[in-house]
């Protein structure tokens, strides 16, 4: 009876759960356009894993959210004007 209980249990939260939307990915050539760099420059930070990427066999796809909390990583921001 618990083996039915627990199996039923399953059933409804996975009925219940709302699937997450997966990200749109974006390829090497794409994030290269957006940055305004050539694409072998975008090669360059990932052999160097400069950058967030993912790999999924042997394509290179990027998430544009973690590319652009990556680039807020890199911001640096102006000094304050010394008193004059």
């Amino acid at each position: 009876m618990a083996r039915t209980t627990q199996q039923t249990s399953r059933t409804e939260t996975s009925s219940t759960s709302v699937p997450t939307p997966l990200p749109q990915l974006i390829d090497v050539a794409a994030l290269a356009e957006h940055l305004g760099v050539k694409v072998r420059h975008v090669r360059r930070l990932v052999h160097e894993r400069r950058i967030p990427f993912i790999k999924w066999g042997h394509l290179v796809r990027f998430d544009p959210d973690q590319v652009n909390a990556w680039l807020e990583g890199c911001r640096i921001e102006p000094h304050p004007p010394r008193p004059g």
